[in-house]
């Protein structure tokens, strides 16, 4: 089943026809797959885990799957070309002129630029956002709810350097100040947000391997090696680009961990002395509950003898009584008037 803006760009493939094309950003579907029909090859990057592992096995001779904020392997002066990029609107719209930049990087002269979203997503300011190295944006298509805009590529694109679209500053932790790397699309308040707040303030002592799960840009993970350097940090998120400033703000703090994608704890191995979040929970999402409850099965199986597990989530969810379901017990150690701190020690 494609999601409505596939079933967009479907309906304008003919322009495609013998095309060697790019999707960027692409969903939890088979666009990219149904898109041979008339394309000559594709190529599709996925800055969600999740949609890449959707895709991925469908993989052949003129399919290519990755994930990640950029294609693997690219010579900086000469990266591979195309004659259409596709572009996925993001619903991070700060991502958006990235992605125009990484589609131009890899456009013919005078190559197609699609672009497609759901309306209520901020694809509407699509001509304001592109940049001048593109033709004015002319609206193509309007159909299920979705806006479908086409350009050409005019003018020569500054080089992908993952530098310009960076933020770095410092932030003030109960473990002390560290230096936070944001890159676009990445949620940041350039503040210690109340969830995070409560949970480096009751930060448990900790030893061994411990996991932090929905990394965002190491935040929590830079604040637990500024308190406990000898821990073995793995740091997981399903985002490319959270991933990619978690990197950032390691070396930036001259820290190493293990960092890769997983979705939810699928792509973890073997059992953790230490579980610790601020889960990318959010509300009113209707997979909040089945995503909280997968993490918390998944974390009880993968606890060590005398492991810690603590979490901070929002106190209107229903997160207590999963934990409890899972784990028997259930201690909440911290609130305000937002978030509950829940911890759980393996006996």
């Amino acid at each position: 089943m494609l999601t409505n803006p596939s079933q967009v760009i479907i309906r304008n493939q003919d322009s495609l026809s013998q095309h060697k094309v790019l999707v960027l950003n692409h969903e939890a579907d088979l666009l990219p797959k149904a898109l041979l029909d008339v394309a000559a090859s594709v190529d599709a990057l996925a800055l969600d885990y999740h949609h890449y592992l959707h895709l991925a096995p469908h993989a052949n001779s003129k399919l290519r799957c990755y994930f990640g904020h950029e294609l693997p392997h690219q010579d900086p002066i000469k990266p591979e070309k195309y004659d259409t990029v596709i572009v996925y609107f993001p619903k991070a719209k700060p991502l958006a002129p990235y992605l125009f930049n990484l589609a131009a990087s890899h456009l013919v002269p005078n190559g197609q630029l699609l672009v497609v979203g759901e309306n209520k997503g901020g694809i509407k300011s699509l001509v304001k956002l592109l940049p001048e190295y593109f033709a004015t944006g002319m609206k193509l298509d309007n159909a299920r709810h979705c806006l479908l805009f086409g350009s050409n590529l005019e003018g020569s694109a500054p080089a992908m350097k993952l530098s310009d679209w960076v933020s770095q500053y410092q932030l003030i932790t109960p473990q002390g100040e560290i230096s936070i790397c944001n890159l676009v699309g990445v949620f940041s308040e350039k503040r210690l947000d109340l969830g995070t707040e409560l949970l480096l303030s009751h930060l448990p002592t900790l030893s061994g391997r411990v996991l932090d799960f929905g990394c965002g840009a190491g935040v929590i993970t830079a604040a637990l090696l500024k308190a406990q350097p000898s821990l073995s940090l793995e740091c997981v998120d399903i985002n490319a680009m959270a991933l990619a400033s978690c990197e950032l703000t390691l070396a930036a703090n001259g820290m190493t961990a293990k960092v890769y994608p997983s979705d939810g704890l699928t792509q973890t191995t073997g059992k953790f002395n230490g579980i610790i979040s601020n889960p990318p929970f959010h509300d009113g999402l209707a997979s909040t509950t089945s995503i909280a409850q997968n993490f918390v099965t998944d974390s009880a199986k993968q606890l060590q003898h005398n492991g810690i597990w603590q979490i901070v989530a929002n106190r209107h969810l229903p997160y207590s009584d999963i934990i409890a379901a899972e784990f028997g017990q259930l201690k909440v150690v911290a609130d305000n008037n937002k978030y509950k701190l829940y911890y759980f020690q393996h006996k």
